[in-house]
């Protein structure tokens, strides 16, 4: 039991709303769980001092169910037992069939129902059978613990789309969602693969396939230490999050979208066709790299679905007399969910009488509880305080929405839409290639890392993208950093041009592209150095400019996630090069709880 809670502590890190445990007793399998911290499970354990040879453990972050106990893991149906991190997407149906079977639901979660399902099958087969048959339903991501109480002395694990690895002590087993879970006890590992299944039992360890078949499965030796695990064997948390995008961008895609029809399944918003199409203004408040955010939503929504969108700062909104109507919609968007000013705002919109949406990433926060209806992005928890993969992951959110208002409102043709969410699943792996940019920007860096002043420019969607460029620049590095349009270059900022000033220009493939080669000659003939994004091959823009940075070829409106993600790697590196700490900037907080 202690080398559990003490894996559970190693995994604090991460965030979390609930822990618990389960453990074979003299009573057989015993659960305790709690809504809190580890701390809280902890006291609840001191009182009756279990011991076990078995046990799993969990750390909960709420993506189905609020933070409460009953929602908390392991969850159990009669002798079966588990611990489960991912998405489970056909939870509804597979819930409503188990109901039809007599099944009673004590919790609000996705993993009740992997849980109950196993159970079904577990009354014809052994562990690991009842777990192939149940999996052969399931569509979703998933790394799974599981025990059951006529076969003590067992855990099967099993994944897909979720990380699972598997820790070879000396007379002891230890599967864990993160290596540093159990590191301090053993460096010898085994890294699941998706459909992969582990064994542990005293006698050792068996890999099977998801079909039963034994696989080879070679033990490596890591050299980590407790702390780099942590961050995943990156220096930083920061850098850690930058590298999670693609799988956050595709954990927020994950069954929301219907790529045959074009569509993206609208329960997912909360909101109902009626209310879509009659929305008179859409208001968009945020604060910080949020707003910047909000300000590409603002450019997608007004072009795909034509509706009129203000954007505002949250802590501005509530102090001009905003002219809100009841046919207005407010999208509030907040990593946390409980930032203060945008909660001032939620709260000021909904007296007026608009609806709530809120593009949030922490399940059960203050303002997805307030809100008329909740868009989670499931970008799982975000340590360092520069945001990163919660930015990316909300621009996503917010072109799934363009795309189902344009559709529900006619705006929208199918085949368009059709092109977009294909474009969507190919997203993931195009910020894999745009990171693979990540050395040259690195040099790039440390050649302008004593620089004194940064001016960033844009046009169009890659406006915003150079106003967050300067924000991460400012947060991480301490260098005084300018976001302008480049259109507006000429009514000010080219006054500060000379031999000293780094520009960065993002100059991607679109209707403005001759416009912004041109910024970049006139920058040029100042002698400013010119640092360019582009995701052009063979390009005018790269030709006048003193270093160049390329990104795949996207559609106009995702191509300010893949202009961002260099943006942060270079803010990255020059705070780390100028011995910054990136992970906790000065002066910052992750979440801003007070106005």
């Amino acid at each position: 039991m202690p080398i559990v809670l003490e894996g559970l502590k190693r995994l604090e890190y991460r965030g979390y709303d609930s822990a618990g445990v389960a453990f074979f007793g003299e009573r057989g399998i015993e659960v305790r769980r709690c809504s809190g911290k580890i701390q809280e499970l902890v006291s609840l354990l001191d009182a009756e001092n279990p011991t076990s040879h078995t046990t799993i453990g969990h750390t909960r972050w709420a993506t189905h169910g609020r933070p409460s106990e009953e929602n908390a893991h392991p969850h159990r149906s009669n002798g079966i037992v588990l611990v489960h991190n991912g998405i489970i997407e056909n939870y509804l149906p597979l819930k409503k069939s188990l109901q039809e079977r007599g099944y009673v639901f004590s919790s609000e979660t996705d993993t009740e129902v992997l849980c109950h399902l196993i159970e079904y099958y577990s009354r014809q087969y052994p562990l690991e059978e009842a777990l192939r048959e149940a999996l052969k339903e399931v569509k979703g991501s998933y790394a799974l613990a599981v025990i059951r109480e006529d076969e003590p002395g067992k855990i099967v694990g099993v994944r897909k789309d979720s990380p699972l690895v598997v820790g070879v002590g000396n007379g002891e087993y230890f599967v864990a969602s993160d290596i540093s879970a159990f590191l301090s006890y053993s460096r010898d590992v085994i890294f699941l693969n998706d459909g992969e299944m582990a064994i542990l039992t005293a006698n050792g360890i068996k890999v099977c396939g998801i079909e039963g078949e034994l696989l080879d499965k070679e033990i490596q030796t890591v050299s980590w230490n407790p702390s780099m695990a942590e961050k995943g064997g990156f220096k930083h948390f920061m850098l850690k999050e930058i590298y999670e995008q693609p799988r956050a961008i595709a954990d927020t895609l994950r069954g929301r979208l219907n790529p045959e029809r074009g569509d993206v399944y609208l329960e997912e918003f909360g909101i109902d066709e009626e209310t879509v199409k009659g929305i008179r203004k859409i208001f968009i408040v945020a604060c910080g790299t949020s707003f910047h955010a909000a300000l590409i939503g603002k450019y997608m929504i007004e072009n795909i679905a034509r509706i009129p969108v203000e954007t505002d700062i949250a802590s501005e909104f509530r102090y001009r007399s905003p002219l809100v109507t009841q046919s207005d919609l407010m999208i509030v968007i907040t990593q946390s969910g409980e930032t203060a000013d945008t909660l001032a705002a939620q709260r000021e919109a909904k007296k007026l009488g608009a609806s709530v949406l809120s593009i949030c990433n922490v399940v059960g926060s203050t303002s997805s509880r307030e809100a008329d209806s909740v868009f989670y992005t499931h970008s799982g928890p975000e340590i360092g305080v520069a945001s990163t993969k919660a930015f990316t992951t909300q621009i996503v959110a917010l072109f799934l929405f363009a795309i189902i208002a344009g559709r529900v409102r006619g705006i929208l043709p199918e085949e368009t839409a059709r092109d977009f969410v294909r474009e969507l699943l190919t997203l993931p792996g195009k910020v894999e290639d745009a990171l693979k940019a990540d050395a040259s920007i690195k040099t790039i860096a440390k050649e302008y890392c004593k620089a004194s002043d940064f001016l960033y420019l844009g046009r169009g969607i890659c406006y915003p993208v150079a106003l967050e460029g300067a924000l991460k620049l400012k947060e991480i590095s301490y260098i005084h950093a300018e976001g302008y349009p480049a259109g507006e270059m000429k009514h000010g900022p080219i006054a500060l041009i000379d031999e000293e000033l780094p520009v960065v220009v993002f100059a991607p493939t679109d209707s403005l592209h001759d416009k912004i080669a041109s910024n970049i000659q006139e920058v040029r003939s100042r002698g400013g150095k010119i640092i360019t994004l582009t995701d052009q091959e063979d390009d005018q823009a790269c030709a006048f400019s003193d270093r160049c940075i390329r990104v795949p070829q996207t559609n106009e409106y995702l191509t300010a996630v893949l202009m961002a993600v260099p943006a942060q790697l270079l803010a990255y590196h020059i705070g780390v090069f100028r011995g910054c700490d990136v992970d906790q900037p000065r002066n910052l907080a992750k979440s801003v709880t007070v106005e």
